[in-house]
């Protein structure tokens, strides 16, 4: 082992753990006076959400939270999710993000796998609550959240209305030191088989994340997303990821922020068009909603940065956005990463290059923010070159990565195995450190011996003019062990056939992007594409919709 010197500190020197209340205490010393707005309901500034925050931590004691207690919350994005992503870790707690989207019987198991102690739940999931209550293993009390004031007539072992509650508590709490390596958060990430897995973050791995993702918003200039000056709205929901992270970025910077609720893209476009907003950050299929919006036709979102993540940015939806004004920023990150892994960067070599040169870097998974080691293995643990052409697993490492599942140890040994954490992500680096990913290791289509990305195959498709929105999945096929098959959604009155869109790959063969074998024998045209509960393309269920209609011979599979 490595001879180091250590010395040892002062008899008084302050031990200083990174604990999440540092992120809340600094936002104010910036702008005390910038707004937090809910909606059209309600705005307030820095100085109030700190004594919001001081008041349900009261709240939360008085109901009988006591440190290590997991407090679970069921809500949009709101003033009142903020406040919790705050108070709760701050007296020790550990705040679990409750997806609402998923299955009640995924959500039943998530709250007990997790222990919650006491759960706070928006008036409209009340119904939705009560249908399990009665299977709930360890929750004690709930909270009501209200838009309207109504009062928790019918929500099971309620201490009390929200705001209620924070009105009758004081408006102090001496929030205290502790082990920078508690556990702050919890949240369950979905697979395509089995239970939700629960992934957790520390204190310290928080507040890594937040000062990495600051430095990548805030200093790199190609582009920079997020300044001083910014007006921030989150369009991923915070009970994924804490909302990639940004609220505890913009919190601490002490920027203006904007929580829309639940996700409407007319009511999106008012907000960024009354609240001047500048950066926010989504999936593709939430940009796509918001470019098909009644609202948004005739406007141009002039000013509109948008990181996107969670799934790749096509170079179809990449031009339609930035023909609307929309300035598009891929990134890439895992429910296990918390989530920033890394983002796209033009540096002074790209610059110099042409502009389809640029675009083309700017749809990559882009460059790992600061802290973060990438590295790509073969199939037999091996690492290879980063030359751009060398594809296997992406492997990380970096101190804000979950360090397992919870309670399921022997996942979490798979999930590290090597000692890196092994992504599923089929990916290639280059010289300039750019990753790009190609496909999720079991969204590869395998046919004629070879691999065919279905990532690239949605790129290329997309860049049809008749194309909106469009997945790909490998087929079973007899000769050649899998074929790819595209779900398309048309732009309105739009039409495509499988011939269509075989006269359009075409050239992409001739230049060698793909093989001939990548075109789609058969293609389905629909009005919507299956997605996940965090808007992701939910293939396993796709490949199960195209299943079923091969065997019926369904109309709208069109064939070569």
């Amino acid at each position: 082992m490595l001879q180091t010197r250590i010395l040892p500190p002062a008899a008084n020197a302050y031990a200083y753990p990174l604990l999440i209340k540092r992120l809340l205490l600094s936002g104010q010393r910036y702008e005390r006076t910038r707004e937090i707005v809910y909606r059209d309901q309600v705005r307030y500034d820095y100085a109030t959400l700190r004594e919001r925050v001081a008041r349900l931590a009261n709240a939360l004691t008085a109901a009988g939270v006591q440190a290590g207690d997991t407090v679970a919350v069921m809500d949009w994005d709101s003033h009142r999710y903020l406040e919790c992503m705050f108070a709760i870790p701050m007296i020790g707690a550990v705040a679990h993000t409750i997806n609402v989207r998923l299955s009640p019987e995924q959500i039943l198991y998530t709250m007990n796998h997790a222990e919650d102690r006491l759960v706070l739940v928006n008036s409209e999931f009340v119904p939705l609550y009560q249908a399990i209550a009665g299977q709930l293993t360890t929750v004690r009390k709930t909270i009501l959240l209200s838009d309207s004031g109504e009062q928790p007539t019918s929500l099971p072992d309620c201490a009390g209305e929200y705001e209620e509650l924070l009105a009758a508590a004081s408006a102090s709490y001496d929030f205290p030191d502790f082990d920078e390596n508690s556990v702050a958060t919890t949240f369950y990430t979905t697979g395509t088989t089995g239970n939700p897995k629960g992934v957790y973050f520390t204190h310290r791995q928080l507040v890594l994340h937040t000062l990495a993702a600051a430095v990548t918003v805030g200093s790199l200039d190609n582009p920079r997303l997020m300044g001083s000056q910014d007006v921030y709205m989150p369009i991923t929901p915070m009970f994924h990821v804490h909302a990639w992270g940004l609220p505890y970025v913009a919190t601490m910077l002490g920027l203006k922020q904007v929580y829309p609720g639940r996700y409407d893209p007319e009511f999106l476009i008012e907000l960024w068009r009354r609240e001047q907003v500048t950066f926010s950050h989504c999936v593709p299929t939430i940009v796509q909603m918001l470019l098909n919006a009644k609202a948004a036709q005739g406007t141009h979102f002039k000013g509109w940065k948008i990181t996107i993540g969670g799934s790749a940015l096509n170079h179809g939806l990449y031009e339609a956005a930035k023909a609307a004004g929309m300035e598009l920023v891929a990134a890439y990150g895992m429910s296990e990463t918390c989530p920033l892994i890394s983002g796209a960067h033009i540096n002074d070599e790209l610059l110099d290059a042409d502009e389809d040169t640029r675009n083309r870097f700017r749809l990559k998974a882009g460059v790992p923010v600061v802290l973060v080691d990438a590295a790509i293995q073969g199939a037999d643990g091996q690492f290879l070159p980063a030359d751009g052409a060398s594809q296997g697993e992406l492997v990380l490492r970096a101190p804000w990565l979950t360090q397992s599942y919870f309670r399921e140890p022997e996942k979490g040994d798979e999930l590290w195995h090597g000692g890196w954490l092994h992504t599923g992500d089929v990916a290639t680096l280059d010289a300039m450190g750019n990753i790009e990913i190609r496909d999720r290791i079991k969204d590869v289509i395998k046919t004629g011996g070879e691999w065919l990305s279905s990532l690239a195959l949605e790129d290329l498709i997309s860049r049809h003019a008749a194309v909106r929105e469009v997945a790909v999945v490998g087929v079973p096929d007899e000769r050649w062990g899998e074929r790819p098959f595209a779900l398309i959604v048309p732009r309105d009155g739009q039409q495509l056939d499988a011939q269509a869109l075989q006269r359009h790959l075409e050239p992409y063969v001739a230049d060698g992007s793909i093989n001939k074998w990548a075109i789609p024998s058969q293609i389905a045209t629909v009005t919507e594409i299956p997605k996940t509960s965090v808007g992701k393309l939910d293939k396993k269920v796709i490949r199960q919709q195209i299943a079923t209609w091969q065997a019926e011979g369904h109309p709208a599979i069109s064939s070569l």
